[in-house]
């Protein structure tokens, strides 16, 4: 009897313990039902937006503009053609790094304000300094937006952007040509009125210091002159500025101008202990002003070697392309900055310790009397200036 009791209690043990197993069974089914069919909707959404994604990336493929795709991250998933064409970056090359910090490295501050903007779904729009592969900087008009998927979700980001480097190297030359209008009429105007007196205060200087009771002060009289004969150099390249200064256009070849300037840029060079060359090409001659000619030139070949470590190679080229006869000035320094870049040029702005913010202000006045162009390419190789004249600009 008690053995049948306890063969009794252990099978409805065991048939609870069995019925438990089936509710928890029924229960895992249930959740892994709803589980798949979770996974199956992801998949399905996956698949949608990966087909709208393939559809745009077919269109952005012909499209004249830069595309970037990235995830809501910024990392990037896509680059059309365009994209590789204005860069130079290959698709492999770019694609699952972050677009902000490669490309927009130099704006770290613009990071969040991006993603803010376009993760609460609104467009961002700017005009920003870019960087290609070789180094060298561009300009580009930037629209970012969110994409969305079918339940309305952002789950990228697209990028679309225009190459404004030529606009903008136009509105800069306008606008740099327009202040070299002003500083001339101002140097114009004001520049002879200040050399007067001051040439009458050296004459007295000088008559003063050959006074016997002046001896023992020669020392400061010649300080005197020396800064007054400074400060009229000043003057000098400030006047050249002056928008209606005479020039004298003759016919003459450029080449023949280098040729004779050549070996004091070869002194310049070996007394910093760098290299001077010249590769001259077969060019026709031009109407120019020998003086002003050979002013531009010891300038651009100046401010090229200051910018060379020891050791370093200037190089004036000429050749010609098209109707343009072009004088090139390439220098192996460190590059410029984008931010000087942009003043380049600019009345009185320096980088140099010692310098006026003349000299390339008075390259800019020469090349506009000239009818010529100045366009700078630079990079962590060296600096190109070119000087474009118009070979078909007669006197």
């Amino acid at each position: 009897m008690e053995s049948n009791l306890i063969l009794i209690m252990i099978m409805y043990v065991v048939g609870w313990f069995i019925g438990g197993l089936r509710d928890i069974e029924a229960q895992h089914r249930k959740q892994l039902e709803t589980n798949f069919k979770k996974l199956k909707e992801e998949i399905r959404r996956r698949e949608q937006a990966e087909e709208q994604l393939r559809k745009l990336s077919s269109a952005l493929e012909q499209s004249p503009s830069i595309a970037v795709i990235t995830d809501t991250g910024g990392n990037i998933e896509y680059v059309n053609r365009k994209f590789t064409v204005v860069t130079g970056y290959l698709p492999g090359e770019v694609i699952g790094k972050n677009m902000f910090e490669e490309q927009y490295g130099q704006f770290p501050e613009k990071y969040k304000e991006i993603v803010d903007t376009v993760n609460s779904g609104k467009e961002w729009r700017e005009e920003l300094l870019n960087k290609k592969k070789n180094g060298e900087y561009y300009w580009e008009q930037v629209s970012i937006s969110p994409f969305r998927n079918m339940d309305g979700e952002i789950t990228n980001f697209i990028k679309m952007a225009e190459d404004i480097t030529q606009r903008k190297s136009t509105d800069m030359e306008m606008a740099r040509l327009d202040q070299l209008n002003l500083v001339g009429e101002m140097a114009a105007g004001i520049g002879h009125e200040i050399r007067n007196p001051m040439t009458t205060i050296k004459g007295f200087l000088q008559l003063l210091r050959e006074r016997d009771k002046y001896v023992q002060e020669r020392e400061y009289f010649d300080l005197m002159i020396s800064e007054l004969n400074r400060a009229n150099s000043i003057i000098t390249e400030y006047l050249s500025l002056a928008k209606n200064k005479a020039v004298e256009l003759k016919e003459q070849n450029l080449n023949a101008i280098i040729n004779n300037l050549f070996p004091l840029i070869t002194a310049d060079a070996l007394i910093t202990d760098k290299n001077a060359g010249k590769e001259l090409g077969e060019i026709p001659d031009l109407f120019l002003d020998e003086k002003e000619m050979r002013q531009m030139i010891l300038n651009l070949v100046r401010n090229g070697l200051e910018a060379m470590p020891p050791g370093g190679n200037l190089v004036v080229k000429t050749f010609t392309d098209g109707d343009e006869v072009i004088m090139a000035v390439q220098d192996q320094g460190k590059g410029i900055n984008p931010e000087v870049l942009e003043k380049i040029g600019t009345p009185f702005f320096t980088t140099k310790d010692d310098g006026t913010g003349l000299g390339l202000a008075v390259c800019y006045s020469i090349a506009a009397r000239h009818k010529a162009r100045i366009e700078i390419e630079t990079g962590p190789q060296g600096t190109t200036f070119f000087i474009r004249f118009n070979r078909t600009v007669s006197n």
